[in-house]
Parts: structure tokens; C-alpha cells; sequence
């Protein structure tokens, strides 16, 4: 009798630890600075630093927020059934372009709101709405070719970034601030695009953010 109920209690400490969240869930939401730059250097910082992490990369080459909105409506299924702990959200570059990407700066605050929205209906693997870090966008350097041009940089620091900053406000989310990593070391940023060592720059600027976080999941 003994042996049989030492064995239910075995089966039953096995189930408890089969269904128990392990690791952290991270999605990454984004353009191409997502898609093909920090996301694989915060999945290596990440292991290199001792934590249990799924990186989802979930950035999209070229997407201003109207195309991001689109994407998420069309997949929130597929991606809700993720199960994301946090959310990284960092989008706007494209919206600056001069070509028919260009978003109007209401647009663009009501296509972030909405993404938003989307992302808190969805729910981690204990029924909680994922935590989301929203960032603000690095520069568009001087003399960029089209479609980029002189309006592109200066719509990010007087339109694009504010209205990131607003939205963060009016929501409560915390705020990463990835536009002053890069003004702060240009050599970073040549192109609209980072070097190798500005996307491990920056994604360690989210590992930072992140890392609170991250003690509290794991």
C-alpha cells in the first residue's frame, strides 16, 4: 500500500512539474531592426547570461505600423496561442520614409495604440496579460538615401519619438530608450540600418530593460 501511494505521489509531483511554466517567453515585435538585427544578439545574451528564454522574433522587413496592424489582425491567433511573458515592441522607422510608407503622426500614434491593444488581450501560460516594453526609435542619420531624406530625421525627433513617448505614458508601459543609444554614439549608426556591434548595442539596451523583468518570471 505504501509503494502505491509513494508511486501516485511521484506521478503527481511529475505532473505539477510537467505543466509548470519554464523559462521566460520574449516576443519581439518590429521592422527589420527587428527581424534581421537584435533579436538573434538578445537570444545569445540572454543564454550567455544563465537565463531559460524563447526569443520569438516576430519582426517584419519594411512594415510601418499600418502594415505591423495588418499582420497582427490577420495572425493574433496563431500568435496569442504564443503565450508571450513580454512583449518588445519597436516600430516607426518606416513611417518616417518619404515614399508611399509615409504614416501621418495621428496615424501613426492610432496604428501603435492598436497594436497595443492587440498585444495585452493576449495571455501568458498563467492567464496574465503580458508585460510590454515600448521603445522609442533610433535616429534616421543626415544624407540618408531616398526613401529617406531630411524629413525623415527630423520627424523622428519632433513627431515620431514624442508620440512613442505619449503612448507609453498614457498606457503606464515602461519605456526603453533606443533613439539616445544611438545619438549618443553615431559611429553605431551609419545608415538607417546599425552595424553588427550597434545591434548588439542595442540589444543589450533591452536586455537592461529587461532584466527586472526577468528576475520576477523565472
Amino acid at each position: 500500500m505504501k509503494k502505491v501511494v509513494c508511486l501516485l505521489l511521484l506521478l503527481g509531483l511529475g505532473a505539477a512539474c510537467g505543466s509548470a511554466p519554464q523559462g521566460v517567453i520574449i516576443f519581439c515585435a518590429g521592422d527589420s531592426l527587428t527581424e534581421l538585427g537584435y533579436a538573434p544578439y538578445l537570444r545569445k545574451i540572454m543564454r550567455r547570461e544563465g537565463y531559460r528564454a524563447k526569443v520569438l522574433n516576430h519582426g517584419r522587413s519594411g512594415n510601418a505600423t499600418g502594415e505591423y496592424l495588418r499582420f497582427l489582425l490577420e495572425e493574433k491567433d496563431k500568435l496569442r496561442a504564443e503565450r508571450p511573458d513580454i512583449v518588445l515592441i519597436q516600430l516607426g522607422t518606416n513611417d518616417v520614409r518619404l515614399d508611399t510608407d509615409r504614416t501621418s503622426t495621428a496615424d501613426f500614434k492610432r496604428n501603435l495604440e492598436e497594436i497595443i491593444s492587440i498585444v495585452e488581450d493576449f495571455r501568458t501560460r498563467n492567464g496574465h496579460k503580458p508585460r510590454i516594453l515600448l521603445a522609442t526609435i533610433p535616429p534616421v542619420p543626415a544624407g540618408v538615401a531616398f526613401p529617406f531624406g531630411p524629413e525623415s530625421s527630423k520627424r523622428v525627433i519632433a513627431d515620431i519619438n514624442p508620440a512613442i513617448r505619449a503612448v507609453a505614458g498614457e498606457r503606464s508601459l515602461a519605456l526603453v530608450d533606443n533613439f539616445s543609444l544611438f545619438a549618443d554614439s553615431p559611429g553605431l549608426l551609419r545608415e538607417v540600418h546599425p552595424s553588427a556591434e550597434g545591434y548588439r548595442a542595442l540589444a543589450l539596451n533591452w536586455f537592461k530593460s529587461l532584466k527586472p523583468l526577468l528576475n520576477s518570471i523565472r
